[in-house]
């Protein structure tokens, strides 16, 4: 297989690049869970948020949004006291509210999976090498306007790559 360097870097990369990394996810829950570990990865290496996962997933409900929108200031101590994932009050914090905003959308109506898939480009296999794009920085100025925070456009770039919107599997040499 042809994978770039990054998914050669330890077992658990290889077996996420091998099953996970770029194919579609089209369900709210699934996008806004890759949405809040994009976030929890900035200014760290996607391995560490990786090995993390299982942790995160406890922590956070298993991601559902609904949920986590409804947690409190004692969540948010119960979660930085959490040693099994990334204890960033910032971040912690996003989640939760990003959590709100994607209910907030589905309470009016508005699919966030559906949203974010809405910026596929038109070449997605184009820009390969690039670490953000047009598309990702209008998802980014779209999300924001809907509440969430921790999704710029870098952020947002990965998490197309990861979510299989961008097509970049097989691209690397």
């Amino acid at each position: 297989m042809n994978r770039p360097a990054w998914a050669e870097a330890s077992d658990l990369m290889r077996e996420y690049y091998d099953t996970e990394w770029g194919l579609p996810v089209r369900d709210t829950p699934g996008v806004y869970e890759r949405i809040v570990l994009e976030g929890f990865q900035s200014g760290l290496s996607w391995a560490v948020v990786l090995r993390k996962r299982p942790a995160f997933r406890d922590a956070f409900d298993g991601f559902d949004p609904q949920v986590v929108a409804r947690y409190t200031e004692a969540d948010v101590e119960r979660l930085l006291a959490d040693p099994g994932i990334v204890r960033n009050r910032r971040k912690v914090e996003a989640a939760i509210t990003n959590a709100q905003a994607t209910a907030a959308m589905t309470d009016a109506g508005v699919d966030l999976a559906g949203l974010v898939w809405s910026f596929r480009p038109d070449d997605p296999k184009a820009g390969a090498d690039l670490t953000s794009s047009a598309e990702s920085l209008a998802l980014s100025k779209t999300l924001k306007k809907h509440g969430f925070v921790f999704v710029g456009p870098v952020t947002m770039f990965a998490l197309m790559q990861a979510i299989g919107i961008l097509e970049h599997r097989g691209v690397f040499t």
